[in-house]
């Protein structure tokens, strides 16, 4: 007995050696409440089949050819007790685990802002083939294929696609959602901790797929001010042009920043139009952003 707990233990630690840096790895709000979706859903569905993998060796066992007790009934063909108990247990499993997923998914709405007394940092993300841009609006700036947030502090998601459809996920922070061209969808996230989170494309969307890729670091908040001062004095300005040049296909593209954006450019990633003819995409004085 002493070497089957030794072994359960030794296979159970193996195989959770690979949860880390996943969803049973949460480091966020919710993340966290994802998780104990999945422990809740687990747990109504091993309180069945537990059971049912015991009642399967014990009826073996019971029912072996050694055994003089069991009773042979060749001629059984129909019981309505036994009937309904083999219905009745999956159909209580399905309204448990569906129940359990419905209230939680509508507690965890992507479009509902994150209770804090903190205010949230806005961040506009397009996915681009193959690559992620993340645009800060308050702050003026950029950054491609890095996501720089404030630990402690609710981040806003705006995201929309350039292309095809796509999704944006961080599995320690929680709650993949889709990007589509032509609209944008929402979703408020949290890192509760400062560290850093791998963040991934969750929908296959081409040749370049394997490399959209990136990198959270959430950080202090004063290190977070401190890398959007850094940002504004230094890199290209994303104009229109740049931002053609950068939606061209590419694969592995090392992360890099922009010092200025121009205003209303995920509006205009959104509606797919033009605008060139539209003044709202002048690039605003360096002061006016750094009082931003």
């Amino acid at each position: 007995m002493r070497y089957l707990i030794l072994a359960v233990a030794l296979l159970g630690a193996a195989t959770l050696g690979g949860c880390s840096e996943g969803v049973l790895d949460p480091k966020g709000p919710i993340a966290i409440a994802e998780r104990q979706i999945l422990f809740n859903s687990l747990g109504i569905m091993l309180a069945i089949v537990i059971p049912t993998i015991l009642a399967t060796l014990g009826v073996a066992y019971w029912f072996r050819a050694s055994n003089r007790r069991a009773r042979y009934m060749p001629e059984f063909q129909y019981s309505g007790r036994i009937e309904i108990l083999v219905w009745s247990i999956p159909a209580m499993t399905v309204l448990l685990v569906g129940g359990v997923a419905w209230v939680g998914a509508h507690d965890l709405d992507p479009r509902q802002p994150l209770a804090s007394s903190v205010k949230a940092v806005s961040v506009q993300v397009v996915s681009l083939d193959w690559k992620w841009l993340f645009i800060y609006p308050d702050q003026g700036i950029a950054s491609v294929n890095h996501l720089t947030i404030p630990a402690g502090t609710p981040v806003s998601f705006e995201l929309t696609s350039a292309g095809v459809m796509n999704s944006f996920f961080v599995p320690q922070l929680g709650s993949q959602i889709y990007t589509m061209s032509g609209m944008a969808t929402k979703v408020a996230l949290q890192a509760d901790h400062p560290g850093s989170y791998p963040g991934l494309s969750a929908q296959f969307s081409g040749d370049g797929f394997a490399d959209m890729r990136f990198t959270v670091d959430a950080v202090p908040r004063e290190q977070f001010d401190q890398w959007v001062a850094t940002a504004r004095s230094s890199g290209a300005i994303l104009d229109e042009q740049a931002y053609a040049d950068l939606a061209k296909p590419s694969k592995a593209v090392a992360p890099f920043t922009y010092h200025a954006v121009a205003p209303g450019l995920f509006g205009t990633i959104v509606s797919g139009g033009s605008s060139s003819d539209n003044q709202a995409m002048c690039i605003p004085p360096a002061s006016q952003r750094a009082e931003q």
